[in-house]
Formats: C-alpha cells, sequence, structure tokens
C-alpha cells in the first residue's frame, strides 16, 4: 500500500523549489543588487567586446572574432540561470516546474559545452599563430573560423539533450527543494530516488568527451606554445606572445577547474552549500571577470577601446 501511495506521489510531482539563498534571509535585498549589479556588469563588459571586435577593423582577425563569438556565448550562459535567481530573490517564490527545470538544465549545458569547444578552438588560433606563423592565414581562413564556431555550438546538443533526459527519466522522490539556485545536475541527482550510479557513468562520459579531452588539448597547445615562445630570441617577442596567452591562460583554469569540481563528485559525496560555491564561481563569477582578463591585458583591444570612446566624443 505504501509503495502504491510513493508512486502516485511520483507522478504527482509537477515543480521543484530552488532554496537558492535562503539560509540567508536577512541579507535577500542585499544578494538581489548584488546580483543584479554582476549581470548587468556581464552583459555590458562582454557586450562591449562583441561591439568593438565587430567595428574596429583592427580587431578583425580570427583571435577576436573568436573572443566576440566566446563573450556572446557567456552572455547567454548567465541569461540562463541570473535572470531567474534575481526573479527568485525579488519575489521569494522559488518554485520552477519539472518542464521549465529540464529546459534551464539542458540550455545550461549545451552552452557550457559550447564555452568549453570555444576554449579549444582559441587555444587552437593561438597555437597556429605562433607556431606557424607562415602557415596561419592559410589554416586560420575565415571559412575554417566559422565552421569552428559552428560546430563549437552544434557538438554537444545531442549528447546534453540526451543527458538532460536521462536525467529527467530518474523519478524524484522525498523533498521537491533543490539547494541550489538553478537546476544543476548534481542537486538533481541527489533527489533522485533510485540508484543513479548507471547515470554518474554517463555523465563522467560527458565530462570526459567535453571537459577532460577539451582540457587536455588545451594543455597540450600551450606546452607546444611555451616551448615555441622560449625559442624566440627577441625579449620583447617572447613576452607579447606570454601577454597574448596568458589571460586565455586564465581563463581556462578558473573554467575546467571549478567545472570538475562541481561535476565529478559523486551523490553520496554531494555538498549543497559547496557545490553553490563552485557553481557561483563558473556560472556567475567568471563570466563577470573574462571581460576584464581579456581586454584589460590586451593593449589593442584597449588601443581600439580608445579610439571608438574618441569618436564618440568627437560627434559630441
Amino acid at each position: 500500500m505504501q509503495e502504491k501511495m510513493a508512486d502516485k506521489n511520483l507522478t504527482l510531482l509537477e515543480e521543484f523549489i530552488l532554496l537558492g539563498f535562503s539560509e540567508l534571509p536577512d541579507v535577500q535585498g542585499l544578494l538581489f543588487v548584488l546580483f543584479l549589479v554582476i549581470y548587468i556588469s556581464i552583459l555590458l563588459g562582454n557586450g562591449l567586446i562583441i561591439v568593438i571586435t565587430n567595428m574596429e577593423p583592427a580587431l578583425q582577425i580570427p583571435m577576436y572574432y573568436f573572443l566576440g563569438n566566446f563573450s556572446f556565448v557567456e552572455i547567454c550562459y548567465t541569461s540562463v540561470t541570473l535572470p531567474r535567481m534575481l526573479m527568485n530573490l525579488w519575489r521569494q517564490k522559488r518554485n520552477i516546474s519539472l518542464l521549465l527545470c529540464a529546459v534551464q538544465l539542458c540550455f545550461f549545458l549545451i552552452l557550457g559545452v559550447t564555452e568549453s569547444l570555444l576554449l579549444v578552438v582559441m587555444a587552437y588560433d593561438r597555437y597556429v599563430a605562433i607556431c606557424k606563423p607562415l602557415s596561419y592565414p592559410l589554416i586560420m581562413n575565415y571559412k575554417m573560423c566559422v565552421q569552428m564556431v559552428i560546430g563549437s555550438w552544434l557538438i554537444g546538443i545531442p549528447f546534453l539533450t540526451g543527458q538532460t533526459y536521462q536525467v529527467f527519466s530518474v523519478p524524484f522522490c522525498g523533498s521537491k527543494k533543490l539547494n541550489h539556485f538553478f537546476c544543476d545536475m548534481p542537486p538533481l541527482k541527489k533527489l533522485a530516488c533510485r540508484d543513479t550510479s548507471g547515470d554518474e557513468f554517463f555523465i563522467y562520459i560527458d565530462c570526459f568527451l567535453f571537459g577532460l579531452i577539451p582540457f587536455l588539448l588545451i594543455l597540450l597547445s600551450y606546452i607546444r606554445i611555451l616551448s615555441t615562445i622560449l625559442k624566440l630570441p627577441s625579449t620583447t617577442g617572447r613576452s607579447k606572445a606570454f601577454s597574448t596567452c596568458s589571460s586565455h591562460l586564465i581563463v581556462v583554469c578558473l573554467f575546467y577547474g571549478s567545472g570538475f569540481i562541481a561535476y565529478l563528485q559523486s551523490k553520496s559525496s554531494y555538498s549543497g552549500r559547496t557545490d553553490k560555491v563552485f557553481s557561483l564561481f563558473y556560472a556567475v563569477v567568471i563570466p563577470m571577470i573574462n571581460p576584464m582578463i581579456y581586454s584589460l591585458r590586451n593593449k589593442d583591444f584597449i588601443e581600439a577601446i580608445r579610439k571608438l570612446f574618441s569618436k564618440y566624443v568627437s560627434k559630441e
């Protein structure tokens, strides 16, 4: 009789309650303002990169073409989670339907994989530019650049759509409370009421395909880049090459480091508080600091901003 009632309760599950930061009731308003400022800065910072890389003739090269696309992905990536989180903080109404939760997770995973693959593409671009400079215009032609960007967007879609279906095909039981600020895979696994070890295997496969392999490819690219840079006779040349690559390398370490920690933990070792911290890092903090990392460390980009600002002021 109890089993029948449990099955009935499972079929009636239509929504989750995103706990978010409900354990901090006294600072909900402050958190709303903080994350609103962060979201606006993400939109403005990454939007500025898109505008500059498209308007400035000096930046019409593959490196900045990929950077503009990466910034667009960052805007989409954060827009999947932050507006909903802001609405929950403002209205104090944290419920989300099962369908919307699945849609949010699916888009979050697809955009995360797109970002991961674009980081590989950007590393490959730097590898060709530094290690094969004479062949660079031939290899990194416009058609190749467009194909790599489209591939980064499309490759993960069938895998991640299937992964999302697999996550939501598992019955959920017990509390409807999701100890997170958006529908992410680790807290959803925690609420599953059957053994998810088989599902975790497929999650590890996806992490291997779209996380570990891209990371190793980037690492291999930078080993070759470093070897080439150290052979350069000019100190100025070495300094410029290091400066060009260091920004990308910082983003790679931050993105993959926090993502691996969050997704490679088992269901039994899951900690809601720890996972929220790392999720905030790769879903909110990194997209916020990326524009600063790429622009403030890049003299060409700073010069392009100065030119655009000068044109705007002269028109006034």
